[in-house]
């Protein structure tokens, strides 16, 4: 504890001009500070339509990879021209289970989508003819018509475009939301993906500095609800649409018939597994777009959890296990420091190791004893 006369004491052989100096900056810096704490984001607004925005084409892949994308934007905002083609195909969900899957790009979930804060995603959806379904597409990221639900109902042989500008940073749902209980059915078919808009510099740690990932996953649990015959056991569809029939009684019961990542069970285990090296730094996205549920990384943490998957707020760190939700997205990062097999599930135990809530990350290096030591190998009681 100090000694109060140490507090009392002045301060002296300073130079008047030092003081003087910093009198100002600390006047400039708080008025700055000031300015800074009295935007907010209600406050926004904006101007142009991006009409005059320089182009840039996305290559979707397939989940749990993400597209080629720069962390720090370059330059300043763009048009993000996005395709995605709606696919109705029955899937393996389960050893043999199956579903009329409704899927963005024939994946479950859809693919990533990444933009920095302020690009622009021009959309263009299309509905082949081979599908049954009307449908359309929800962002969680746009603002207004309904994310653009509104503005992008297609039936089988149409497609449209729109284009939206991403004002808010963070990660975040889209799903297919044709209207009524059409909107459940088509999500938990598997219609649903995400969207990573970053910060025009690049994630921030704790401390407010940069921070960079060497890796990233997206990993997006899905419940689905499998029609069930008067025995019990799962019946087989024959269509897509006698799946919209059949489900509707399902899904009301709230009780899935099985929750897993990346739309069937053993997705990401095994030979399936992710892989990072010690010392990598991972980005886990994290979506689910119909039900709550709660992360863990077995044998790590989230160094790094943004609340909601939002890059503007002050990471959390240290995290344990991280919710998300229903209708949201999270964003995680873990720098790995040991070798092994590490478990990302979901840690309601039951649905991780029963129903298939499960992944792997299978990760390369040296050990660190300083972190982790056997004293004693498993043997006799002594």
């Amino acid at each position: 504890m100090m000694k109060k006369d140490a507090v009392k004491k002045p301060v002296t052989g300073t130079n008047p001009l030092l003081q003087s100096f910093m009198v100002i900056t600390l006047v400039v810096l708080f008025a700055a500070c000031k300015q800074g704490s009295s935007t907010s984001v209600i406050s926004q607004t904006f101007e142009g339509n991006g009409d005059d925005l320089e182009r840039v084409t996305q290559e979707m892949v397939a989940p749990p990879l993400l597209p080629k994308h720069q962390q720090v934007a370059a330059g300043g905002p763009k048009i993000v021209e996005v395709t995605l083609v709606i696919a109705e195909k029955k899937i393996e969900i389960a050893p043999g289970d199956s579903i009329w899957a409704m899927t963005f790009n024939g994946s479950v979930p859809g693919p990533m989508i990444v933009v920095h804060q302020d690009d622009f995603v021009e959309l263009t959806l299309k509905n082949p003819a081979t599908n049954t379904q009307i449908h359309n597409i929800d962002f969680h990221a746009a603002t207004g018509k309904m994310g653009g639900g509104d503005i992008s109902t297609i039936n089988p042989g149409q497609q449209v475009k729109f284009r939206f500008r991403a004002t808010r940073t963070g990660v975040f749902v889209y799903h297919c939301a044709p209207g009524g209980m059409m909107v459940p059915m088509h999500v938990v078919s598997g219609m649903n993906g995400a969207i990573m808009v970053l910060p025009r510099e690049g994630l921030k740690d704790e401390k407010g500095n940069p921070v960079t990932y060497d890796k990233a996953y997206y990993i997006a649990e899905q419940d689905y609800y499998l029609p069930k015959d008067a025995d019990g056991k799962f019946k087989n569809i024959a269509t897509p649409q006698q799946s919209m029939q059949e489900m509707e009684t399902a899904i009301k019961t709230l009780t899935p018939t099985h929750i897993v990542f990346n739309g069937r069970k053993g997705a990401l285990i095994g030979k399936n597994a992710l892989t990072a090296k010690v010392g990598e730094k991972v980005l886990f996205i994290t979506s689910q777009a119909n039900r709550d549920t709660r992360i863990h990384l077995i044998g790590g943490h989230a160094d790094l959890y943004w609340p909601g998957g939002k890059f503007n707020n002050q990471p959390y760190t240290d995290l344990e296990t991280w919710s998300i939700p229903g209708g949201s997205a999270a964003a995680a990062l873990y720098k790995f420091r040991e070798p092994g097999t590490y478990v990302y599930l979901n840690h309601n135990l039951i649905e991780a190791f029963a129903f298939g809530a499960i992944a792997q990350i299978k990760v390369e290096g040296e050990w660190d004893n300083s972190l982790m030591k056997q004293i004693e190998k498993p043997g006799a009681i002594k």
